[in-house]
């Protein structure tokens, strides 16, 4: 019987399409958080940058764990309203990647400030120039968003994420050993008796 399901040509597609889709998943995850973790968020590809959600600032509209897509964009294009991620050089937030929302923005010679605060908070932000500015939010990844809050939970790590890459090994190394008997069989000269 389990012959019969080895040998099923849709059966082995539809194993193979599997493997590579959990394959590819695990190798995405695995990118987006090196890529986080090695560079601080200072790469930017193609003026887009993800970042993701550490507080409660931004309640109800991004939740903690949440992954962003930013844009790098002009300053004189961003507008109130937009929830900008950017560097903060003041106060509390020296060295942090914040994303806040547009409360006003102010123009001078040219050079644009802007005046921002979480939506959860009540207290503004220290002001912050057009050159702490990463970018403007521009989506929301839903997916990575939950493939994060899964990764910052151990328990859930441990099955939604490790159990599967190890799965991936194991399967890669039967699939190896079981190809390898096969040649031996194949390989083995045939009694005449």
């Amino acid at each position: 019987m389990f012959e019969k399901i080895r040998e099923n040509k849709a059966l082995k597609i539809i194993g193979k399409v599997l493997y590579y889709i959990l394959f590819v998943l695990v190798i995405i995850l695995l990118l987006i958080v090196v890529v986080q973790r090695v560079t601080k968020n200072n790469i930017s590809i193609g003026g887009i940058r993800i970042f993701n959600i550490v507080t409660e600032s931004m309640v109800p509209k991004y939740e903690v764990g949440d992954i962003l897509v930013a844009k790098s964009v002009d300053p004189s294009q961003i507008k109130v309203g937009d929830d900008v991620v950017y560097l903060g050089n003041k106060d509390t937030f020296v060295g942090k990647v914040v994303t806040h929302q547009v409360i006003a923005i102010n123009e001078e010679n040219g050079k644009y400030t802007f005046h921002t605060k979480g939506i959860a908070n009540d207290i503004e932000d220290p002001e912050v120039s057009e050159d702490q500015i990463y970018g403007v939010i521009v989506y929301k990844t839903h997916i990575l968003s939950f493939i994060a809050k899964i990764s910052n939970n151990l328990q859930l790590f441990f099955f939604l994420i490790f159990i599967p890459a190890a799965l991936l090994i194991v399967i890669k190394i039967f699939n190896i050993i079981r190809e390898k008997d096969d040649d031996e069989e194949e390989d083995k000269p045939e009694d005449k008796n």
